[in-house]
C-alpha cells in the first residue's frame, strides 16, 4: 500500500495526470470533429503540460532553494528535463502555424509564474499573473481550452468554423467548473486577497453557479450546426458526474478528491464518448 500512494503521489506531484486531462480533452476535439488520430499534436500536448504545470509549481522552490531542494523535487526536475526534450522533438513536426500558436499560450505560461509584471496591479509580492486577485481560474479555464479545442484543429487545417467557437467556449466552462472544487478546497489555504470565487460569494452560491455554468455548457451544444445524439448524450452524462463531484466537495477533503477524481473527469468524459461511438 505504501508503494501505490508513493507511485500515486508521484503521478500526481509530477502532472501526468494533468497532463493526462489536456490529452483527453484534445482527444476528445478530434472526435467531435471527425478529425484522424494525430499523434504528433496529441504527444506535443501531453509533454507540454507536464513540462508548463511543472515549471508553474516548482519555478519559485527551484529557484531559491535549488541547493538544498528535496529528493522529490529532484527527481521532478529530471522527469521535467525529459519531458522537453520530448516535447520539443515532437514541436518540430508540427506544422508552422500551430507552433506560432503555441508561442502565445507559452508566453501565457511565462507571464503565469515568472515575477516580472508592475507591482501596482499584484495582490502580493509574487508579480507574476497568478497573482491577481481572481484571475487564476480564468487564465486556466482559457488556456486549456485555447489548447485542447484549437491546437488539434490548427494543426490539422481544420477550418474555424461557429461549431469550433462554441465547442470552445464549452471547453472553458466545464474547465472553470472543474476548478471549483479546488478552489473550495484551497479555502484552508489560500490568504483573503487572492479574491477565489468561494472566497468572494461562499461554498453553496460557488456549488450554484457551478450547477448554472454545467447547464450553459450542456445547452450550448442546441446551437452548433452539427448536433448528433453522440455528443448530446456524452455531454449530458458527463455534466451530471461533474456536478455530483461539486456538490460533494468540501473544505475539508481527502488529499485524491480533486487532485485525482476530479481530474479524472476528462479521461472519464473521452470513455463515455468512446462508449458511444
Amino acid at each position: 500500500m505504501r508503494v501505490l500512494k508513493i507511485f500515486l503521489d508521484f503521478y500526481i506531484n509530477s502532472s501526468i495526470h494533468v497532463a493526462l486531462a489536456v490529452y483527453a480533452l484534445s482527444c476528445l476535439t478530434l472526435l467531435q470533429f471527425d478529425i484522424p488520430y494525430d499523434e504528433n499534436v496529441l504527444n506535443f500536448i501531453f509533454f507540454a503540460s507536464i513540462t508548463g504545470y511543472n515549471f508553474v509549481k516548482y519555478f519559485g522552490l527551484a529557484k531559491f532553494h535549488h541547493r538544498g531542494l528535496a529528493q522529490w523535487l529532484k527527481t521532478i526536475q529530471v522527469f521535467s528535463g525529459i519531458c522537453f526534450i520530448i516535447m520539443t522533438y515532437y514541436a518540430l513536426k508540427l506544422e508552422l502555424k500551430t507552433l506560432l500558436y503555441i508561442g502565445f499560450f507559452g508566453l501565457a505560461t511565462f507571464l503565469y509564474a515568472i515575477p516580472i509584471i508592475p507591482k501596482k496591479i499584484f495582490i502580493d509580492k509574487q508579480k507574476n499573473l497568478r497573482s491577481i486577485g481572481g484571475l487564476k481560474v480564468y487564465i486556466i479555464a482559457i488556456i486549456w481550452a485555447g489548447v485542447s479545442v484549437f491546437l488539434p484543429l490548427f494543426n490539422n487545417q481544420f477550418k474555424i468554423t461557429d461549431d469550433v467557437i462554441i465547442t470552445a467556449f464549452q471547453r472553458f466552462l466545464f474547465v472553470l467548473v472543474l476548478m471549483l472544487p479546488f478552489e473550495i478546497r484551497d479555502l484552508n489555504y489560500d490568504g483573503l486577497k487572492l479574491a477565489t470565487i468561494p472566497q468572494k460569494i461562499g461554498v453553496k452560491q460557488t456549488k450554484l453557479v457551478g450547477m448554472l455554468l454545467l447547464v450553459l455548457f450542456y445547452a450550448l451544444n442546441y446551437y452548433k450546426d452539427d448536433l448528433n445524439i453522440r455528443s448530446l448524450l456524452s455531454s449530458l452524462i458527463i455534466s451530471s458526474i461533474t456536478l455530483l463531484f461539486l456538490v460533494f466537495a468540501k473544505q475539508n477533503q481527502n488529499s485524491y478528491y480533486s487532485a485525482f477524481w476530479v481530474e479524472s473527469l476528462p479521461l472519464i468524459w473521452l470513455g463515455i464518448l468512446f462508449m458511444l461511438s
